[in-house]
């Protein structure tokens, strides 16, 4: 058999292609409605839900060292399990329905942990918890994409914006 050559051009950046900077765009937005949606649940929660709850259980002041770290990781894992999805698809609704999945299974490894493990722990929290898990999850994840779309789309490629 002879043998031919490929002669098929480079890879070349297409003009649609996405600017470089959607990556810490997406994270910034994503962190950005996570943590202020959490904010404000969690500032309004904590007298009607957890303190009459697992009041006994919490400390008196926040380690912000371990949530700073919660938040960086969790946050990363929205971005590359729900938020990339959907930017590489094109399609935010990807992110939001990537995003409650994780947020559901992330927010119950925790409280289904703590069901089976922690004398006392109330179902209500539990329950609770998994629906903000999976609603502020889908949420920021949903949000943070539309957003970095609709931003990456009116950039254009060509001048590095």
């Amino acid at each position: 058999m002879p043998h031919t050559t490929s002669h098929a051009p480079a890879a070349t950046v297409s003009s649609g292609a996405a600017p470089a900077w959607r990556w810490p765009l997406a994270y910034a937005l994503t962190a950005l409605v996570f943590l202020a949606l959490d904010a404000v649940w969690l500032s309004s929660m904590h007298t009607a839900l957890y303190q009459p709850a697992i009041g006994h259980l919490l400390s008196g002041t926040v380690d912000w060292t371990a949530a700073g770290l919660f938040y960086a990781l969790y946050i990363t894992g929205l971005l590359v399990f729900a938020v990339a999805p959907a930017l590489t698809s094109g399609r935010w609704g990807v992110a939001l329905g990537r995003g409650a999945l994780f947020g559901l299974l992330a927010y119950a490894t925790y409280d289904l942990t703590n069901q089976a493990t922690l004398r006392d722990w109330p179902w209500r929290v539990t329950l609770a918890d998994l629906a903000w898990g999976a609603f502020v999850s889908g949420t920021a994840s949903g949000l943070a994409a539309r957003f970095t779309l609709a931003t990456c789309r009116r950039a254009r490629p060509a001048n590095g914006r």
